[in-house]
């Protein structure tokens, strides 16, 4: 079982990375727990940013000495101003820049050489703005915090959070609780990481880090989730994400956290195709790059939220939930229509109840009379209503027995003070901490908290109390899909053969199109260990006829070009040929065909290929994602591949193992092991196309855009690759998709 996630028992306060810490965790410790903060550019002006967080730093008592920088003045805000690093009374730790943006790159060189750690730059005008000066700036602002090696964010960020340290160098004005919680979020858009620090703490849940990270010139989220993984204050990393621009840090970060059993809640913005040059072929246009991102990040323990109210929910389940050992789920209510609501929302999620064991509901039956329906879900119904420890009885059946994994209970928070509920939820909270199981508190309606709420809610560790039945389910199929993981995920590296790696190389280099034709596409992919069907390349009608004899019928005919990328669009694809004569004609009229066509693209000959019987079409690919890298697909193939969109991707390079679940997840696979009496198809060939597609996009690098095989057929003996197009990723691919 996983180490249970709670927001008791947090230890206190100092922790150091150890020495052998890497230097980016050791800078964000510094970032997070300076000595002093000096403010550059210190300004009275009502309402501006300097003063603001000025105020902030006050206003929480940051113990650290804080230093107002402005050369044109002598004092600021009742303290003294001080013209420059060098009349500090002490040696510059963190610096807050709020010069305008052509002032901050030597601000930053000048407070390194002065000996500060680290650095916030709140100031914009860099890479935000597309103007050729602003992006000049932002060149030399990164190039300045490499040099330095300063811990940097931003710059056009908001400022941070460190509770522990009372520390809040952020523009916000609302009232913050500087208590050491169990949420670290980090992020960079400021206004939206402040807007999920104050929605958790509305809820009662303590945030002890919060990091704005702007544009990262500097330190990038994937730094600061690392840092997490390592401080034994945080339980539950939550972080928004705009990009991700170096995919290795992302993984290894999430490896980090997997490892110390911390979940990483993730909102991510954008769901594009990834790179125009990948759409040419289907598996590009079907691997846009948020489900590239499901493919990656999931696989490493990344919980992905829906958006901001789906975040605040799962967090909550995530902070208070211990990590179930099953997924055997139990509810109690006292309604019928609640326990209907209960039933239809999990069931939406393919969550079910368990049926309660004979012992459970042996006991009920003795407590429960009419107007209660015992089972699972619960109605304990008039009895329990009348008689308040008959409802505790029912609870505490359902969290004491060990066929149970989950307890849900249907109640919402009292507003106001109300002794008896009140007295129940303590009741429920001290089961809960003695069985190290989740109990869950379902308002099913989104209600709010109020003061009284609040309080009441920082009084009961051991239970999650979530609004909004729906957002609840979601979270609770997270958290039960968190325990399935493995706590370490190897990597898997590409298991290719020198041979297959040499053909490669010799293919990309004489390659000078946009694409690979059909043979020298199935060729590479022959290298790779991809199944292919039997085929020869004809350049005349007799030929065609001669190759076809020799395969045996019936045959396909198909035009092969680099410049045609879609053949059956142009009719350059004849099924079920059946004879010489049929041959003959398919080869006239293809020839033909592309005889018409505008741009006259360069007819490279006809395929005569072997028309293997099929009792299923599949789609197996691959894409280079512009963000997370290669990737592979799978799913049901042919011409209604784009209407059906039954396909699920998975980072590439992967093993046999990992082909297999990817094949599981998709209605395609379910008919492979033998759908309603019908016999199962050939999976070991569908797993050897994987692996090997998987490799190949991995050895090739940036070099090749995607990869798609369309269809690949299969029955119960056989599945082989008929159709494959390997996009490049080049000048030529880049003119071709219009970039």
């Amino acid at each position: 079982m996983e180490a249970q996630v709670s927001a008791a028992s947090v230890p206190a306060r100092p922790w150091s990375p150890p020495p052998d810490a890497s230097d980016v965790v050791k800078g964000i410790h510094a970032m997070l727990h300076p000595h002093n903060i000096v403010l550059v550019g210190a300004t009275d002006k009502p309402g501006n940013y300097a003063e603001r967080i000025w105020n902030n730093l006050v206003k929480y008592g940051f113990e650290g000495g804080l230093y107002p920088v402005n050369a044109k003045r002598e004092s600021i805000w009742g303290v003294p101003c001080y013209k420059d690093f060098a009349s500090l009374p002490e040696k510059p730790d963190h610096v807050l820049v709020l010069v305008p943006a052509r002032f901050a790159v030597q601000v930053i060189r000048d407070a390194a050489a002065a000996g500060a750690r680290s650095a916030t730059i709140v100031t914009s005008g860099f890479s935000e703005l597309q103007d050729e000066e602003s992006q000049r700036l932002a060149a030399e602002l990164q190039r300045a915090v490499r040099e330095t090696g300063l811990a940097v964010t931003g710059p056009n960020c908001l400022g941070n959070l460190s509770a522990g340290e009372k520390l809040f160098t952020n523009i916000d004005d609302r009232i913050v609780t500087m208590e050491q919680g169990a949420v670290a979020v980090a992020g960079q858009s400021g206004a939206i990481v402040m807007a999920i620090r104050q929605a958790l703490e509305d809820r009662g849940v303590g945030v002890g880090y919060m990091v704005t990270t702007g544009n990262e010139a500097g330190l990038e989220t994937p730094d600061l989730m690392r840092y997490f993984a390592e401080d034994p204050s945080v339980k539950v990393i939550v972080v928004y994400l705009e990009g991700v621009r170096n995919t290795k840090a992302f993984r290894d970060a999430c490896k980090a956290a997997r490892a110390a059993s911390k979940p990483v809640i993730a909102l991510k913005l954008g769901s594009s195709e990834g790179g125009r040059a990948a759409a040419m072929a289907h598996t590009g246009a079907l691997a846009g790059s948020i489900e590239t991102f499901d493919a990656i990040a999931t696989r490493e323990g990344v919980i992905r939220v829906g958006g901001l109210d789906e975040l605040i929910e799962t967090t909550e389940c995530f902070v208070h939930a211990a990590v179930p050992r099953g997924d055997r789920l139990a509810a109690v209510t006292l309604s019928g229509g609640k326990r209907g609501m209960l039933i239809d929302a999990f069931y939406a999620q393919d969550l079910n109840f368990a049926p309660l064991s004979p012992h459970v509901s042996s006991e009920l039956g003795k407590m429960l009379g009419p107007g209660s329906i015992v089972g699972n879900p619960l109605d304990a119904g008039f009895a329990a209503v009348v008689d308040p420890s008959v409802y505790m009885k029912s609870i505490k059946l359902m969290i004491d027995d060990p066929e149970i994994d989950i307890v849900i209970i249907d109640a919402e928070m009292p507003k106001a003070p109300h002794e008896q509920r009140e007295r129940n939820l303590r009741i429920v909270n001290e089961m809960a901490g003695r069985a190290a199981k989740p109990v869950i508190y379902i308002s099913a309606m989104s209600i709010g908290f109020t003061e009284f709420t609040k309080s009441l809610r920082k009084s009961l560790p051991h239970l999650a109390v979530m609004q909004g039945m729906d957002r609840a389910v979601t979270a609770i199929k997270s958290l039960l899909a968190y325990a399935r993981l493995r706590k370490e995920v190897p990597d898997i590296v590409s298991s290719s053969k020198p041979a297959a790696r040499a053909v490669l190389e010799k293919t990309l280099k004489s390659a000078n199109g946009a694409a690979l034709d059909e043979v020298a596409s199935k060729k590479l992919l022959k290298a790779y260990g991809i199944p292919t069907s039997k085929e020869a390349i004809a350049q005349t009608a007799a030929e065609a006829m001669k190759i076809a004899k020799q395969i045996g019928f019936p045959v396909v005919a198909k035009v092969v070009s680099a410049e045609i990328l879609h053949k059956s669009d142009i009719g350059g694809v004849v099924l079920n040929l059946n004879s010489a004569a049929e041959v003959k004609k398919a080869f006239s009229d293809i020839t033909a065909r592309v005889a018409k066509l505008k741009g006259k693209p360069k007819l490279d000959g006809i395929l005569i290929a072997q028309q293997v019987k099929a009792d299923l079409e599949l789609v197996v690919g691959a894409s280079l994602d512009a963000e997370m890298g290669p990737v592979v697909l799978f799913g049901t193939g042919g011409i209604d591949i784009e209407l059906m969109k039954d396909v699920a991707l998975a980072g590439a390079p992967l093993d046999e193992a990992e082909a297999k679940l990817l094949i599981g997840r998709t209605k395609a696979g379910i008919k492979m092991r033998g759908y309603r009496g019908k016999p199962a198809l050939h999976e070991a060939s569908a797993v050897k196309a994987l692996v090997g597609l998987s490799n190949l996009i991995a050895d090739a690098g940036d070099r090749i855009a995607s990869i798609d095989v369309n269809p690949f057929l299969i029955n119960a003996k056989t599945g082989v690759a008929v159709d494959a197009l390997i996009v490049l990723n080049n000048a030529a691919a880049k003119r071709a998709a219009g970039h």
